[in-house]
């Protein structure tokens, strides 16, 4: 029976073929378990009264009973009317940052002139002294019948002597020197407001004044107009250049806080200590002893050289003149003197315009000035009783160094000597 059903499950048969049969299956799947997510609450906190900005975001897991936590939200920064620069004094910093430009590319041509001044006048003079004498010579040579050569040698020596006393006014090379310097501090004046720009400092009014006067006092310093403006060639005592703002009284105050301060001062109070003020103290004493009456020296006795040899040029051209004009008027001694007197007058000539004497009197002039300007700016400095408005301590001693070429060490191993009276050097090592 059993046989029998299994074939007629196998092989159905013709009266169980029209029957149809109905399977019914059904696959059984484990219940999941229900998860819940959590959905962060946003809840605002009430603005504080401080900063009226802040808000918190919570994420709690409420059902599972974790601890709650926070992520703060970055706050807003409330920018105050003084954060942003006034466009009005940016525009004018900016516009005297062009005004500087402008003056270097003027004192840098203008300086340029004035040695090819130097140049071509040393050059001509020269030439008319040395043919003024030629011929006179050649006139003497002739008896002085030759009026061709006779007058034309006094009128050149005439001419020689007035250009000689405007070349010797003037001082070409004086002038060139004043021009150089005059663009190498409109130079450095354009890199430190440029840099006050690149440390991402906006300008102040009080920069803009600043630049102002600076500007100006290099301006007066050294002027680009000859007629009415041009500084004094030769002045009856030597004095340093001046070409920055001066500020009264420093020096008086400088002199009556010239003693230690009595005060406690915190150790590297803004890179500021006793010991650093004294070393600074040190330094001044130093360079108005040795550096600044040095050059003040130097100075002076390069400007008596300069003014021997301005007089003596035209004084030797004159005579040269007056030597030619008698020539051929029965005075054997005429023709040699004109001769003479222009070749020592040509000589004096080369000596003060080519050896560039008046330069070197600029020069002694500007170094003086440096350390005058150096002088003072130590002075004005220790003069600032809070010490944290001051430049910051260690970055004015290794400017202070710098300056005159020395490291550090060296700086205060100067002030230690010079304190001890053991001083024999100058301050400066770079002139």
């Amino acid at each position: 029976m059993a046989s029998l059903q299994a074939s007629n499950l196998l092989f159905p048969s013709k009266a169980s073929s029209n029957r149809i049969i109905n399977i019914n299956a059904a696959i059984s799947v484990p219940k999941l378990p229900k998860i819940n997510f959590p959905v962060p609450a946003l809840i605002r906190k009430p603005a504080s009264n401080k900063t009226n900005l802040a808000e918190e975001l919570k994420i709690r897991h409420r059902d599972n009973g974790f601890t709650e936590y926070s992520i703060p939200i970055v706050e807003r920064r409330e920018y105050k009317v003084e954060d942003y620069s006034n466009p009005l004094v940016e525009a004018q910093f900016y516009a005297i940052l062009e005004a500087i430009a402008d003056r270097v590319e003027m004192h840098k041509n203008v300086g340029e002139q004035r040695d090819n001044w130097n140049n071509l006048l040393l050059n001509s003079i020269n030439m008319i002294i040395l043919t003024a004498a030629t011929m006179s010579s050649m006139a003497g040579l002739a008896g002085g019948s030759l009026l061709a050569l006779n007058l034309p040698s006094t009128l050149l020596f005439f001419a020689a002597t007035g250009m000689l006393i405007i070349m010797n006014k003037i001082q070409p090379s004086q002038l060139a020197e004043e021009q150089r310097n005059a663009t190498k501090l409109f130079m450095q004046l354009q890199r430190e407001l440029q840099t006050l720009l690149a440390l991402r400092r906006r300008p102040s009014e009080d920069d803009v004044k600043e630049a102002t006067e600076r500007v100006l006092a290099l301006d007066k310093a050294y002027p680009l107009p000859l007629l009415g403006k041009m500084i004094e060639k030769f002045p009856k005592t030597f004095e340093p250049a001046v070409w920055w703002p001066e500020k009264e009284n420093d020096h008086q105050l400088f002199q009556r806080n010239n003693k230690p301060h009595h005060h406690t001062m915190k150790q590297n109070r803004n890179g500021w200590s006793e010991e650093l003020e004294m070393e600074m103290r040190e330094i001044v004493k130093v360079l108005k002893s040795k550096d600044t009456e040095d050059y003040a020296r130097l100075g002076g006795l390069g400007l008596k050289i300069n003014k021997t040899l301005a007089i003596s040029g035209p004084l030797l051209t004159g005579i040269a003149a007056v030597g030619s004009a008698f020539v051929g008027t029965n005075s054997s001694w005429a023709p040699a003197v004109a001769a003479a007197a222009g070749a020592l007058a040509a000589t004096v000539n080369t000596l003060e315009h080519g050896g560039q004497v008046g330069m070197v009197v600029e020069m002694y002039r500007n170094c003086a000035g440096f350390f005058t300007l150096l002088e003072e700016s130590i002075e004005s400095t220790l003069n600032e009783s809070d010490v944290e408005k001051r430049e910051n301590g260690e970055l004015f001693e290794m400017k202070v160094a710098l300056q005159l070429g020395r490291s550090v060490s060296e700086l205060r191993d100067l002030a230690k000597r010079s304190s001890l009276s053991e001083l024999d050097e100058f301050a400066s090592k770079l002139f």
